[in-house]
């Protein structure tokens, strides 16, 4: 399958799952802002939405959005969806909240320039990551198993690092455990990009 990206963007998330499930792509780096790949061709002539990510399958059909991409590459592999009563349901409640809640809100940031503007949004931003740390079942967001919504909640924190937004402890060690795993260790040198904690930069 063909697998197009934006390195640090939210596509990093389908990159790092991808790795995890062990499926064969091959990745196309995307300039989001004017649309169009490395070679300079028109990215809008393979997603007609202009961002990323995007999948192509082998046979042709176009899937978009995290949400849909993430919970179809856990449906690839064993061990990637939640176990227990509405397993996938509640993956999919958590992907949706991350998406809506986090990604989306986070945007703004990048480009507006009020500082009280920004401060309300970093305020509200902070509170949605408390609420999701409130709700850590265990090393991961369910318990012992890595998810999508891990890989998608981990770019997220990325994001507040560098957008300068406050959140728990807790993640800390989250974090930590998670730039630990060889798939998230090979996409972000991949994507030629820092982990966050310096210390798993030095062991990897």
């Amino acid at each position: 399958m063909d697998f197009y990206h934006t390195p640090t963007s939210c596509s990093q998330a389908t990159h790092i799952l991808l790795r995890e499930a062990k499926l064969d792509f091959r990745p196309h780096r995307v300039d989001i802002f004017n649309r169009t790949l490395e070679d300079g061709s028109d990215y809008t002539r393979i997603n007609p939405n202009g961002y990323v990510p995007a999948l192509v399958l082998d046979d042709g059909m176009l899937l978009t959005e995290n949400v849909a991409i993430l919970d179809w590459i856990a449906s690839q592999a064993d061990g990637l969806p939640p176990t227990g009563r509405l397993g996938r349901t509640r993956h999919l409640q958590m992907l949706g909240f991350i998406s809506t809640e986090l990604h989306k809100p986070c945007i703004p940031l990048f480009f507006i320039e009020d500082a009280e503007q920004q401060s309300r949004i970093r305020d509200l931003l902070s509170s949605r990551f408390r609420r999701i740390g409130s709700m850590m079942a265990g090393d991961h967001l369910f318990g012992d198993r890595f998810t999508g919504a891990d890989a998608f909640l981990y770019v997220m924190l990325r994001w507040a690092a560098m957008l300068e937004i406050a959140t728990p402890k807790v993640f800390d060690a989250f974090v930590d455990r998670v730039e630990q795993r060889p798939a998230v260790q090979a996409a972000l040198a991949a994507e030629a990009v820092s982990p966050l904690h310096a210390d798993v930069a030095e062991c990897a």
